[in-house]
């Protein structure tokens, strides 16, 4: 089974504090959500979540008191679901989805990757991989900046859910 990330643009008025509520915005398949107009935005990410997160939580403080670049991947206020077996749910308000995209879009993808990629390398192939696992952390970089973005513009908040596949 492979771990993955799903997260979920949710209007900030319709959020609710309820794990049922909240666990039924996952309820249908990421590969539906994503393709059918009038849905929320989701961005999905495969077991590779976990070393993106190391890529963000990395960088240097964006200063006090918020540190939103811990918040990009699995950060967020955590709602626990009515299964205490699965990994709560995170929830983002609208502002600080705002603040991780302004982050985002604040951030050179390269210096992060300086920062983590003696970490990472080993765990993708070591150095001769690097071309390929680099392209593959900046292409979900662009897509989480992207998603970001536009739940920032719509005034949205988000939550993820980790699963299983």
């Amino acid at each position: 089974m492979s771990t993955y990330l799903r997260l979920r643009a949710v209007p900030a008025p319709a959020l609710r504090n309820s794990p049922a509520w909240l666990e039924r915005l996952f309820a249908s398949d990421a590969a539906t959500v994503r393709h059918q107009p009038g849905q929320c935005p989701e961005e999905v990410l495969d077991e590779c979540c976990l070393d993106q997160e190391r890529i963000y939580t990395g960088a240097p403080p964006a200063g006090p008191p918020e540190r939103p670049q811990a918040q990009v991947v699995l950060g967020g206020r955590p709602v626990f679901r009515t299964d205490r077996q699965k990994p709560p749910l995170l929830v983002l308000t609208a502002a600080q989805a705002r603040r991780v995209a302004e982050f985002l879009e604040q951030t050179d993808f390269d210096a992060l990757w300086d920062s983590a990629r003696d970490g990472l390398l080993p765990r993708y192939g070591g150095a001769t991989a690097e071309p390929e696992t680099s392209r593959a952390f900046a292409t979900t970089h662009r897509e989480l900046r992207e998603f970001y973005a536009h739940t920032a513009a719509c005034g949205n908040a988000v939550v993820k859910c980790r699963s299983k596949a």
